[in-house]
């Protein structure tokens, strides 16, 4: 029997433990995946930690991967039509939805799927086919998984965000796009705000203004086309808030885009959006508080749009992906740090202290 090894989550907040798994039967449509990088997310630090809800133990954990097709049971075809081969270079959609559940037929939103589950999320490494987290040196993709064709120069680190932190940022964007023109003020300069910096940018956002307490990550966000960013150690609240009423002749933000998931900044954000604007929050990814709202100044005398973001479906990996084929030079940059797969509780650690900017562990 062939093996291969993982980094295995046994129990939160202790180091992930290195372990032979053996390499499973594949059924039909499934396929098997060499990883070539997998990226440590912020949410992932979050499960470390035992605060998502969603993470059985024990668990491989990674739920964005990049890697080289190994061996595929039957026929299988990426989102293009064309035959998974052994030797592809592939990227992954992180989710797999049933496509039978009210969400998926009627409402044409997988995202929100009842029965949707994540690689390296939810599903325990005791379950069959074993192999379904990135933190390993093989995963196990389903039959219904959706698999993006990755062309042989794109270096295999730079993609491993497409599938989470771009994707997301593009159903937010979806969701609610922002004026052309306008201004988008981004709260948290994290991979997810980077991603929207390129979001904004590329829907045609005339200004785009950035608040952040992490230098690196503010600089980085004027690398990919912030026209202003404000660090919240040295600039007040009032002080941020005025700027970006100046920046509007006093009107607010057209669209303001949370990436932190604090509470904090929810309240913050909406009080610089504009009468008609909308709030997008995509950085929840775990229950993390709660927030008071005036109900009629707030909310409805503002006629505001509080659009939350949970997850994403594979159209908008696809634009993430777009958006990261267009732009290769600039999003390599966003690769800062990149460790062992024996280094992932380091590389854990790393991103939890908001070391990286995107942390990727490559087997």
């Amino acid at each position: 029997m062939n093996y291969t090894r993982a980094m295995i989550l046994k129990e939160f907040n202790e180091p992930l433990v290195l372990e032979k798994m053996p390499l499973p039967e594949l059924k039909h449509g499934e396929v098997l995946v060499k990883i070539t990088a997998a990226g440590v997310c912020g949410s992932d630090a979050h499960m470390w930690r035992g605060k998502d809800p969603r993470t059985p133990l024990p668990i491989i954990l990674g739920h964005e991967g990049v890697g080289e097709v190994a061996a595929v049971e039957g026929t299988k075809k990426n989102i293009f039509g064309d035959e998974i081969k052994p030797g592809d270079k592939i990227l992954w959609h992180r989710g797999v939805s049933c496509q039978e559940c009210y969400y998926c037929k009627i409402l044409k939103q997988p995202a929100l799927c009842e029965n949707r589950w994540v690689y390296g999320i939810n599903r325990s490494c005791t379950e069959k086919p074993y192999l379904l987290g990135c933190y390993s040196e093989h995963i196990v993709l389903n039959s219904m998984t959706d698999v993006f064709p990755i062309p042989e120069h794109v270096p295999h680190e730079i993609m491993v965000s497409a599938s989470c932190s771009g994707s997301t940022t593009a159903h937010g964007f979806d969701l609610a796009p922002p004026t052309f023109g306008g201004t988008v003020v981004i709260q948290g300069p994290g991979p997810l705000g980077i991603f929207a910096v390129a979001f904004a940018k590329a829907y045609g956002a005339g200004e785009i203004v950035v608040i952040g307490g992490t230098k690196d990550r503010l600089e980085m966000c004027m690398e990919f086309g912030a026209t202003c960013i404000l660090n919240r150690n040295e600039v007040g609240e009032d002080e941020r808030k005025s700027k970006v009423l100046e920046l509007t002749n006093g009107r607010g933000a057209d669209m303001v885009f949370e990436a932190v998931g604090s509470t904090s900044a929810v309240k913050e954000g909406i009080a610089m959006t504009r009468i008609g604007g909308s709030f997008v929050s995509a950085g929840f990814g775990e229950p993390n508080g709660t927030v008071e709202l005036d109900c009629f100044h707030d909310i409805v005398r503002k006629n505001l749009r509080y659009q939350g973001v949970w997850v994403s479906d594979t159209s908008h990996t696809y634009h993430a992906y777009k958006l990261v084929l267009n732009n290769i030079e600039l999003f390599s940059k966003m690769v800062t740090h990149r460790f062992s797969l024996e280094e992932a509780t380091t590389a854990l650690e790393k991103m939890e202290a908001k070391e990286p900017v995107k942390a990727v562990l490559v087997p």
